[in-house]
């Protein structure tokens, strides 16, 4: 695949924030979008909202962060460094998705910086990452934020009640995101198991943009949302199109999940350390 260019030696990347928990494990949330960051040749910024304990096995707890601690984690880069996008993950609480609201518009972000939503409700293994009270607060204050909302099949459902099995119900579950209030919503299919493909639908408002990847037999798949939207976050923030940003970060997932290796008891990583060796 063509990846995204690099920065000269000495000449500052474009820098791109995660906003999302941390993973003890290191297969996900903040780790998993920093490697992404990393190997895409862009500076990450961070502001971390939770600090899970988790394992390849499960998530057995997390600490949210306090409220004052996210803004002024956003607020002390954003006046400083400068984002050219953003990207969130867990946000735990209906207190800390106001906040992150609050404070984008407050900094000026709203509207000039491309923000990504991957609305993180659960982890794979079904443990909860999101209170059930906060998806009100997602769906009111973030999305309409959003550049873009990347939910999986699972979170599709809470979000929307739409039970994604067919073409059909994914054409109708992107019409009923994007009816909350982002520019674009994407149903990713990896989960669509009756597909041999692994197809996603992006939607405008008018016009249906369709994904397909060949999909990578592997349980090793821990960290492919977060990847998938720094992934998109990092084009978006080069100028890519929506469009060519969701197939760029297609493309990455999809040699990332390739990549993947076993670690620990459980579920392995993807891994976008592959470019190490290109």
């Amino acid at each position: 695949m063509r990846y995204l260019p690099l920065s000269p030696p000495g000449e500052t990347p474009l820098r791109v924030m995660t906003i999302a928990g941390s993973d003890s494990g290191g297969g996900a949330g903040i780790q998993a979008d920093l490697r992404t960051f990393a190997m895409l040749g862009v500076h990450g910024l961070v502001a971390v909202t939770a600090v899970t304990v988790q394992n390849s096995v499960g998530v057995k707890g997390f600490h949210e962060i306090p409220l004052d601690v996210i803004a002024g984690q956003i607020e002390a880069v954003a006046s400083d460094i400068g984002v050219q996008a953003a990207k969130t993950g867990m946000l735990a609480s209906s207190a800390i998705i106001d906040t992150i609201a609050d404070t984008w518009r407050e900094q000026g972000l709203a509207g000039t910086v491309p923000l990504v939503v991957d609305p993180v409700c659960a982890s794979m293994h079904g443990d909860p990452l999101l209170h059930p009270s906060a998806l009100d607060s997602l769906k009111a204050q973030l999305f309409p934020l959003a550049t873009l909302v990347t939910p999986n099949l699972d979170e599709v459902r809470l979000l929307v009640d739409v039970d994604v099995d067919d073409d059909t119900s994914q054409r109708e579950a992107a019409m009923a995101l994007h009816a909350l209030g982002p520019r674009w919503a994407l149903v990713k299919g990896g989960h669509l198991r009756s597909s041999p493909r692994a197809p996603d639908l992006l939607f405008d408002g008018t016009d249906f943009y369709e994904f397909d990847a060949t999909r990578i037999d592997t349980g090793n798949d821990h960290g492919a949302g977060d990847t998938l939207a720094a992934a998109v976050a990092s084009a978006l923030a080069h100028g890519y199109t929506v469009p060519d940003a969701v197939a760029f970060g297609k493309g990455w997932v999809t040699e990332c999940l390739r990549a993947a290796y076993p670690l620990g008891h459980g579920h392995g990583p993807v891994s976008a350390l592959f470019r190490l060796g290109s």
